[in-house]
């Protein structure tokens, strides 16, 4: 498949802005969650309540099924987003905040770039990891030092760090095959794949005693947004404009993330973070009028 090679993809800029935007919300609803729910059942039940919402939605769009190179790309899919990123993120935040985690979390959009680099078959140019890394470096800035960010890195920060690497795979991988599967099918493949593993794990961690109404709304949020309806845009829009330029609007999420933090878990967040959020949309800009060079072989690959 050609890549366009127009700068900008207002198409897949918008659809990824709303997937970042739902996915913002992501880590002050998981450590809500996790208050009063087991980690391992926040992590895996919402991939289960996401998964019977999939079946659902291939049953009734008559979805056809994928092939086996696509069924073994998908594995991949859910070993970085449906299992790995909400399991690590969730056993993180049992001990850390959700501030803290952005910090973490802001690395994501550069191991999103890697993977799109091995495996979407995209070859960024040197103008756009300059603009990656200098939205990186503003956003770490500004978390380090004005967003809540303290203490030294532990245990939870490698569970974040390991997230962030099987979340970019999966991002990457997902990207690549929606433009074979659709955006929509491609979480909702992933997510059926994924039920023999969430099933049993998720009925096995239940325990509802220590959850209130706050825990469950969170829980339903990482479920149906986070886990689910988030990945529908998220994914359309990596496969329209390309995994490693849209896959940049992340540099937003953890600024939003901060932000979302104030407001719901009271943590202050002052005029840096206007400040921070002009640099990063410079930065997205121009990582958005960056050419990415695709190549002809990686993205139609079988993973072995």
């Amino acid at each position: 498949m050609r890549a366009k090679s127009n700068v900008i993809a207002p198409a897949g800029v918008t659809l990824g802005a709303l997937g970042v935007l739902g996915f913002s919300f992501s880590l002050p609803a998981t450590r809500l969650a996790v208050l009063g729910l087991d980690p391992w059942f926040v992590a895996f039940g919402r991939a289960l309540v996401a998964g019977v919402l999939a079946v659902g939605y291939l049953a009734l769009s008559r979805a056809p099924l994928p092939s086996v190179t696509q069924i073994r790309r998908l594995v991949v899919v859910a070993l970085g987003i449906v299992v790995g990123f909400p399991l690590f993120t969730s056993l993180a935040l049992t001990t850390q905040t959700s501030a803290h985690g952005a910090v973490v979390i802001a690395v994501l959009p550069m191991s999103t770039a890697i993977w799109a680099v091995l495996r979407a078959s995209e070859r960024p140019p040197l103008v756009f990891w300059l603009s990656s890394g200098a939205g990186l470096l503003a956003v770490l800035a500004f978390v380090a030092t004005g967003g809540g960010f303290s203490g030294s890195l532990g245990v939870a920060d490698a569970y974040l760090l390991i997230a962030v690497v099987l979340c970019g795979l999966g991002y990457a991988e997902g990207g690549a095959l929606s433009r074979e599967l659709g955006g929509a099918r491609t979480i909702c493949w992933a997510l059926v794949v994924s039920l023999p593993v969430t099933l049993p794990v998720s009925l096995y961690t239940a325990d509802f005693s220590r959850a209130d109404t706050v825990v469950w709304l969170s829980f339903a949020y990482v479920a149906l947004i986070s886990m689910f309806l988030g990945f529908f845009a998220w994914y359309a829009g990596l496969a329209a404009g390309g995994v490693a330029k849209i896959g940049q609007i992340q540099l937003a999420q953890p600024v939003l993330t901060l932000i979302w933090s104030a407001l719901v878990l009271g943590e202050p967040v002052g005029w840096p973070a206007l400040a921070t959020a002009a640099v990063v949309l410079v930065c997205v800009v121009l990582t958005q009028r960056s050419r990415v060079t695709p190549t002809t072989v990686l993205a139609d690959q079988p993973v072995r």
